[in-house]
Order: C-alpha cells, then sequence, then structure tokens
C-alpha cells in the first residue's frame, strides 16, 4: 500500500492517548440499531425516521467494499470526526485485500496553526468573554490553494483515497463521502479533550473551544457542507466509538425530501447545569440516571440537533441542516425567502424542578446582535410552564420605581464583593401556573424561578444570555459563571415595568374557533417576536390546515396522540414530545389517545 500519510496532527489528532477518556458525560452514545434501545411507553429520547429496507450499512468493511468498487474516492467530514482512527481503520481493512492504494490527507495543504490563529483572531471577540463575531471566512482560507493544486490521484494505484476536513476542494472527479458529527457528540469530545478546534493542534480551554466551534469552525463548516449537499455520494454517521454506519446520499436525500413533506421530530438531547432540575429525569426513564440534574433540552435548537434516520434496524444520524440545505422551501414554505436554510423556530426546556432559580438576565437587540456577534436574527423568547409546583414564580420586567444607576451600581458590587442582591426590589415576581404563557422580547430583564419545567418557545438563537446576576452560584465544576453587566445594560428596555409588565408581557388566552369537544386558542406573543402560538384543546381529533407555514407542536397535556398528515404518513407522540409539521404538508389531523382531554401547542412564523 501507498499512503501518502502526511502529518496533520490539527486534524488528525496523532498525539491522543488510548487511555484518556474520549467523551465525558454520563450520558450514553445514542446506539446504533434500535435492538439496543431501551423501549418505553413515554417520551422517548431516541426518535427516528424509516428509510425503508436495506438503506443503511454497518461497519468499515461495507464501505471498504464501496470504496474498491469505486476505486477513487474522496472523504470529506466535520469537525470532531476522529480522523486518525478512520485512516487507520480503512488502512487496515484494504491491507488486508493486498491492494496497491494510494492514501491521502489534505494536511500538506493546510495553512499553519500560526497563520489560522492570526486569520481567525478577528471573530474570537475577546479572551474573557463567552462571544465572538460570526466568521465570514470560507474553508478555502484554512488552506494554501497553490499546494491543493498538487494533490492528485496516482493512475497507478488500485485504489485512491482523499481524507480529511475540506478534502473537496481538490477538486478531485471522485465519489464523495461524506462524515458527520452530531454536536451534542462533539462537544462531549470536546470535554474530555480529545479532539481540538479545526486547523487547531491542541485542545483549549471549553469556553475558547465552544466559541470558536460555533463562531467559526461551524460557521465554515456549515457553508462548506451545504456547497456539497447534492453533491455527496454517502453519508457516514462516525458518533460510535470503533464503528460507522453509512448510507448513499440518495436514499438519504430520498428520506429527507419524504420528512420535508410530512412530519417528524429531531433527536433532542440534554446537558446539566448549575441551577438544574429532576423532571426531565423522572419522565424520561432513557436519560442517564447518573447526571447530577438535566438543566437543558435540546428539543428543536437546529443549530445542534440532528435527524436519525432507521433501515432494517440500523440508524445513521445526519444534521438537521442538511435537512435545510435542501429541503428549506417545503419545509418553511411562505416564510422560505425570508429565513433561507436557517430554521428560525426553536424548543428547549428549562428544568428547575428541585433546583435553582436562572440567573436574571436579558438578550440583545436586534441590531446589536448583528453588529456585535454576526447573528440574522435576536433571540426573542417565551416560557410556556408545562409543569409547575405551586411555589414557582417567573422574574420577568422591573418594579415600577426602579433607577437604572442605582440598579447597576448594586450588581457591580455583588459581582465584585460577592454581595447578595435583594433582586425583587428591582425585578417584578409574577406566580407561575400550569400553562401560563410570559412573552420575553428581546432587551427584556427575566429569569424562570425554581420549581418550574419551562417549555422555552423562541427564535433560533440560544447562546446570547447577558447574565446580571446569578445568585452568587458556581458552575458544575466549581468556577464562577460569566457575568455581562456591561452587555445588559447596553440593551436593557427600562421601560417595561410596572402595570405595563402584567398587561404586556403575560399571554391572555383568546378563543379563536370553537367547536363541540374542541377549541383553538390564541396566546398571543408580542410585537417583536414573530413567531405566534396557539392551543389545540379537544377531546377526539383535531385536523388543522398548514396554509404554507411550518408548525413546532408538543402535546402539552394527555399522554399521547397520532398526527397524520395529507399524503397519509401517521407518526405517534407522547406528552412532552416535540415535532415538527412542515409547510408543505398541507393539513393534519391529530387524534387523540389519552383518557383526558389533549392539549397540544402550535408555534409558527407570522
Amino acid at each position: 500500500m501507498q499512503q501518502q500519510h502526511l502529518s496533520l496532527p490539527n486534524i488528525l489528532n496523532s498525539t491522543m492517548s488510548l487511555e484518556e477518556p474520549l467523551r465525558k458525560t454520563e450520558q450514553e452514545i445514542m446506539p446504533d440499531h434500535t435492538a439496543k434501545i431501551k423501549k418505553v411507553d413515554g417520551y422517548d429520547i431516541y426518535p427516528y425516521f424509516n428509510l425503508g429496507d436495506q438503506k443503511i450499512f454497518s461497519g468499515i468493511e461495507t464501505l471498504c467494499d464501496y470504496i474498491v468498487d469505486h476505486k477513487t474516492v474522496v472523504i470529506d467530514g466535520y469537525v470532531g470526526v476522529y480522523w486518525d482512527r478512520l485512516i487507520t481503520a480503512i488502512t487496515n481493512e484494504l491491507q488486508l485485500r493486498s491492494l496497491q492504494v494510494n492514501l491521502v490527507d489534505l494536511g500538506k495543504a493546510m495553512k499553519s496553526e500560526e497563520e489560522i490563529i492570526r486569520i481567525t483572531a478577528p471573530f474570537m471577540g475577546q479572551e474573557d468573554s463567552v462571544w465572538g463575531k460570526k466568521t465570514t471566512l470560507s474553508l478555502k482560507d484554512y488552506f494554501n490553494v497553490e499546494r491543493i493544486k498538487t494533490v492528485f490521484p496516482d493512475q497507478h494505484a488500485s485504489v485512491n483515497i482523499l481524507i480529511g476536513t475540506g478534502a473537496a476542494l481538490a477538486g478531485w472527479e471522485a465519489k464523495l463521502i461524506y462524515v458527520d458529527m452530531p454536536k451534542n457528540e462533539l462537544q462531549h469530545r470536546m470535554s474530555a479533550g480529545s479532539i481540538s478546534n479545526l486547523g487547531i493542534s491542541d485542545p483549549q480551554e471549553q469556553m475558547e473551544m465552544y466559541k470558536r466551534f460555533y463562531f467559526i469552525d461551524w460557521v465554515v463548516l456549515n457553508a462548506h457542507k451545504k456547497q456539497l449537499s447534492n453533491l455527496i455520494d454517502v453519508f457516514v454517521d462516525a458518533q460510535w466509538e470503533g464503528k460507522i454506519n453509512w448510507a448513499l446520499a440518495n436514499d438519504i436525500r430520498n428520506g429527507m425530501e419524504k420528512m420535508s413533506n410530512t412530519l417528524f421530530r429531531a433527536r433532542p438531547w440534554f446537558a446539566p447545569g448549575a441551577w438544574g432540575g429532576q423532571w426531565m429525569k423522572k419522565h424520561m426513564s432513557q436519560l442517564d440516571q447518573n447526571e447530577v440534574n438535566y438543566a437543558w433540552s435540546f428539543e428543536l435548537i437546529v443549530p445542534e440537533n440532528g435527524i436519525v434516520f432507521q433501515s432494517s434496524g440500523l440508524l445513521l444520524e445526519v444534521s438537521f441542516d442538511t435537512l435545510m440545505f435542501t429541503q428549506n422551501e417545503n419545509i418553511l414554505g411562505s416564510h422560505a425567502e425570508q429565513f433561507g436554510a436557517e430554521f428560525p423556530i426553536r424548543f428547549d426546556f428549562l428544568d428547575t424542578f428541585d433546583g435553582g432559580n436562572l440567573s436574571i438576565q436579558c438578550h440583545p437587540g436586534l441590531e446589536y446582535i448583528q453588529d456585535q456577534f454576526g447573528e440574522n436574527i435576536t433571540q426573542d423568547e417565551t416560557y410556556y410552564i408545562l409543569d409547575c409546583k405551586a411555589d414557582a414564580s417567573v422574574y420577568l420586567g422591573f418594579k415600577d420605581d426602579i433607577q437604572e444607576g442605582d440598579f447597576k451600581k448594586v450588581l457591580e458590587e455583588s459581582n465584585l464583593h460577592g454581595i447578595e442582591v435583594d433582586i425583587e426590589k428591582y425585578v417584578q415576581v409574577h406566580k407561575a401556573k400550569k400553562h401560563d404563557l410570559f412573552l420575553i422580547p428581546n432587551r427584556t430583564i427575566h429569569s424562570a424561578g425554581a420549581q418550574n419545567l419551562v417549555l422555552e418557545i423562541s427564535a433560533t438563537p440560544y447562546i446570547f444570555t447577558f447574565k446580571m446576576y446569578d445568585w452568587l452560584r458556581l458552575d458544575l465544576n466549581g468556577k464562577p459563571r460569566p457575568i455581562n453587566i456591561e452587555h445588559a445594560f447596553k440593551n436593557l428596555d427600562f421601560s417595561r415595568k410596572g402595570a405595563q409588565v402584567p398587561k404586556e408581557l403575560i399571554a391572555k388566552p383568546i378563543v379563536l374557533s370553537e367547536e363541540v369537544g374542541q377549541t383553538c386558542y390564541h396566546l398571543p406573543t408580542h410585537q417583536d417576536h414573530f413567531y405566534d402560538i396557539h392551543r389545540l384543546d379537544f377531546d377526539t381529533s383535531i385536523t388543522v390546515e398548514t396554509d404554507n407555514v411550518c408548525h413546532v407542536l408538543m402535546l402539552v397535556e394527555g399522554s399521547s396522540i397520532s398526527v397524520t398528515t395529507a399524503d397519509g404518513s401517521s407518526m405517534s407522540f407522547q406528552y412532552a414530545e416535540t415535532f415538527v409539521i412542515p409547510a408543505a404538508a398541507d393539513s393534519y389531523t391529530i387524534v387523540n389517545h389519552s383518557d383526558q382531554q389533549a392539549k397540544v401547542i402550535k408555534a409558527f412564523l407570522k
């Protein structure tokens, strides 16, 4: 075997010790086969979409069969993949076949780490900040274009393989294999220090790594993946240690087209936090019970969720972005031109049951998030109270007598000297009840109190939280959580105070339509929100038209429902599961399988 396997530590992690943990989490990796999934009656953390039989394959041996059949292949993929292990596995398998193989990685064409740090520096923000600015670089900027031109197949070899992140940039006329990596597993690997950022040789401090991932690596790699979306011949899921599942891209694209006309769930994932609670651990039995708590669920936070396909029991995950790159018009309908490949609505859970209060916080205004961080839309939110205890509350809006200067001084002294703040002197506290909807347009001071399970229905941005007071607590690693008083005071709307708050920032349900056994309520959002919310209450069934608009839904009361779209596709959903009805589905009928009235929340773009 002729192997031009050039040193590329920044991508291949070749110095990683095999004794070091590869991922840091109490949570298990998603099973690669349905037979390994623990069956449950309630909430399922492993939803999947059926492709039909014999569409997904398992193992490096079968992938090598495909490689040998096609003789010349390019293997591109995402940051966070264990490229060294993949190269070793392919090499070992092909050596057994006594073939003359020319294996080349693209490392020889990548710029130096120093140069990559220099060109990405303008997007990394301040050194002590959790935020940067979304890069305007492309993946090609990471490479020496002239050196890429020197990478070419060996006409005398039986098999030619070009491999590594960015390999498709070489322009080989070859079958294109794309290796994807779920964002949750990427972050578990990041936490273990078993991967590094694109073009960076060693793992850095976690906040810096995540910031570089979010604002730089994911931006350039998503743009690269979008350019390749209709050119990929094979998708590989490499989230497992020591094995892969893969499928022909045409089968995945056909599955995504079908999905974009019917209904589906994204795969949710979960994370602990300083204020996290016990509701999800108690009610979602597939979650690892050894985790200290679960603070967040990523129900539908599209930049970080994946979608899972199933065939003959085998599972394969691709990023939600992949769906949006090719099917955004079917998904978003009349809003596709406005939002492009960006899915604009997110659903997530904030669990404070037997936990703590969230920080006192606000989110940036639209111009601020665009100018400072490079986002297109801002973090407008709502809190829907899915469940709560009797003493649950939500902090929202200022007291009528708020003095901006006094409030800032108290916060600064607290942050500097560790002084407790009587926050209720400044911020209103509202009793929380099941099915309440609190409106949190950008620039509004707020927090979820303890003893809540909040369904956060929001615009997609999700990391731009300016914390002003965090109850003097430490994070799960025993370190102070970042406080962002200066950012907050450049954005806070001090006119949201007094009697205006319960009048304008707590939704008052309005009956939109009513028939025997069913009522549609409008839960009006704020004028700044570009999405709206309905609740469908029904005894037996209800039929809904999409009107060429995407709907995001959740069963918020009752045990289970089934949903059938106009083309006859049907899926069942359990309490608290999030699902999507694309605009192209036209209509759908929901059937209640509970012993009680069902209540379903529906969020959609205005």
